[in-house]
């Protein structure tokens, strides 16, 4: 084993022992974030409480012009855990344990590439991404101007640099009825839950007209119904109904026009039509300005060497750096398929090879 994926195990094993479970949102500004400023002398750190277990670490040494970053809290474990999730497992083939796959490997590949060179870099560590309420990337774009040129979002694409994603819509959405007893005819809007019904049935068939929109190789438009409440026993006219749906559109869609179609679906007007997280997608901008920018990414990824993957259907906040104006892409060892699963785990030939890359970097001033 070489010394940089020996050192970006030790410091993996650190960082799956603490536990940043996220819900429940109780990550401070210790714990993690003591082992990661002791991790990065001669670094100019701030350290930034945003509340609800929203915590950012910058770390800057020199001048650099990249900025990678990685976020530290992980999901709840499964009940499928075979071994103490905390506890870091290393195998012939991979690293295990909760966030070794997303992404705590990466922020140990960062640390351990960093303390193997003196080149100028730039980390933003952060702790809230798997929250429904992110605040970490939102509070640091919004804290001045530009600190860097461009920026390398770290999450599992193993091993390539990824230029496109989806975005993605939550959505609310209520319906009111009118409660009575269901032997007697009934209208069409009378029962909540008949409405919210219908309204399923029109947005799967909406969701069938949007298939041949295309941009990166990706098509169509990703769209789930994920709970739906209401009613209150089989012979009783449903008062109220809550849908709870989502959906993950192409760079190439206007999601606010997408809104507006599946709101007008509805047979009478709903009760409450709220959209309760957006995050656009990878590139952000109409369908011109997205393709600029994925070129200017491509072009970046070529500089550094990196090799080029194709795009993805899974959302990350690398879109709201793009948002923001910066080159981005999405860069990261590990594979979705093992994230938020039990026992996950990270193949350490995709670690090495990421830790390499990122050093390689630093180390010949390309950061």
């Amino acid at each position: 084993m070489n010394p940089l994926l020996a050192s970006t195990l030790e410091h993996l094993r650190a960082l799956v022992a603490f536990d940043t479970r996220n819900p429940p949102r109780a990550i401070g500004t210790g714990g993690i974030f003591d082992y990661l400023r002791a991790q990065l002398p001669g670094f100019d750190l701030t350290v930034t409480d945003y509340g609800a277990g929203a915590v950012a670490l910058h770390a800057v040494r020199g001048a650099p012009r990249l900025l990678f970053n990685v976020h530290l809290d992980t999901v709840p474990a499964s009940p499928d855990w075979s071994a103490d999730p905390l506890a870091l497992r290393v195998t012939d083939d991979r690293a295990i344990g909760l966030g070794a796959c997303d992404i705590k490997g990466a922020a140990a590949a960062l640390l351990a590439a960093a303390a193997h060179s003196d080149g100028a870099c730039a980390f933003l560590f952060s702790s809230d991404e798997e929250a429904n309420d992110a605040r970490c990337i939102a509070g640091f774009l919004d804290c001045g101007p530009p600190v860097c040129e461009a920026v390398i979002v770290a999450e599992p694409t193993r091993g390539e640099a990824v230029l496109a994603h989806r975005g993605i819509s939550s959505v609310l959405l209520r319906f009111a009825g009118r409660a009575g007893h269901a032997s007697g005819a009934q209208g069409a809007t009378d029962s909540a839950l008949h409405q919210a019904l219908r309204w399923g049935a029109s947005a799967l068939d909406y969701v069938e007209t949007q298939a041949h929109q295309r941009f990166a190789g990706l098509t169509g438009l990703r769209f789930n119904i994920g709970r739906v409440d209401g009613g209150i026993k089989a012979n009783v006219i449903a008062p109220a109904a809550e849908v709870r749906f989502g959906f993950r559109p192409l760079p190439s869609m206007d999601t606010d026009a997408i809104l507006a179609d599946l709101r007008r679906l509805a047979p009478s007007a709903p009760a409450q039509f709220e959209e309760t997280f957006r995050g656009p997608p990878l590139p952000a901008g109409d369908i011109a300005g997205a393709e600029a920018h994925r070129l200017a990414a491509r072009d970046l990824a070529d500089e550094l060497a990196l090799p080029v993957g194709n795009a993805v259907d899974f959302w990350t906040e690398a879109a709201l750096f793009s948002q923001a104006g910066y080159t981005t892409f999405v860069f990261g060892p590990g594979d979705i398929a093992q994230a938020h699963t039990g026992d996950e785990w990270v193949a350490l030939d995709q670690l090495a090879a990421y830790a390499a890359h990122v050093h390689r970097i630093i180390d010949s001033g390309l950061a």
